[in-house]
């Protein structure tokens, strides 16, 4: 495996642990390998094998897809389904992850704090590998289909360092005019980004960098059975 996408695959296990909130020992444990063979590959002292990346993709359920080349979602290889387990706001003791009722393609200048407004509660779920900053709101438009369809929902959360982007993942992109859902690509020009559908009916934007205003990670999709 060349030595970046090794480097790569290494930065998204490193998330992986920090996102589940666990140490090494914990990691290593988790996945069934020994905890002095975890710090030697993850400090690069060893060659990520098959086996290895295989324990992360089975024991934690992980899409293989993005830990090998950081596309799709890290936990979304199965979307989540929800019958009816919403608790609606105002009507239970608030927990669990919250879900908005915004559109996150909708809107231009709104900002974080209008589209996360408590007025904009209207429930919570609680739902396995989710963390604890995520924010759930919904989409509109068929840009993403099939990973995101029209009408579902999606988590979000904000980045600890916003200058740090996961090549390949989905965000939540705001710019002046618009606010759009796509995968964050690699460009030739340090200074730009590609904003990438997942339907190749729509064409790639290039984007500076400078003129993205924020952007959210989508981490999980939810299609719901119940629309909320």
């Amino acid at each position: 495996m060349e030595p970046t996408k090794n480097a790569e695959i290494i930065a998204r296990i490193k998330y992986l642990m920090k996102e589940m909130g666990l140490r090494q020992v914990q990691f290593a444990e988790r996945i069934g390998v020994d905890t002095s063979n975890l710090s030697k590959y993850l400090n690069a002292h060893l060659p990520l094998s098959e086996s290895f990346l295989n324990r992360i993709v089975v024991n934690l359920g992980v899409s293989k897809e993005w830990l090998l080349e950081g596309t799709d979602l890290p936990f979304a290889k199965t979307p989540v389904r929800i019958d009816s387990g919403m608790v609606p706001a105002g009507g239970a003791v608030e927990g669990g992850t919250p879900v908005y009722d915004v559109d996150a393609t909708a809107g231009a200048a709104s900002g974080r704090n209008e589209l996360f407004s408590n007025e904009n509660i209207i429930g919570w779920v609680n739902l396995p590998n989710m963390s604890p900053n995520c924010r759930i709101v919904r989409v509109s438009g068929d840009s993403m289909a099939p990973v995101i369809q029209d009408g579902d929902f999606i988590a979000v959360r904000e980045m600890s360092n916003p200058s740090q982007i996961y090549w390949g993942q989905i965000y939540v992109v705001q710019l002046d005019d618009f606010r759009l859902v796509k995968y964050v690509r690699r460009h030739t020009d340090p200074n730009m980004v590609v904003l990438r559908s997942e339907n190749p009916n729509y064409d790639d934007m290039d984007v500076r960098r400078s003129d993205i205003h924020e952007m959210l990670l989508v981490q999980h999709v939810l299609h719901l059975n119940t629309r909320l």
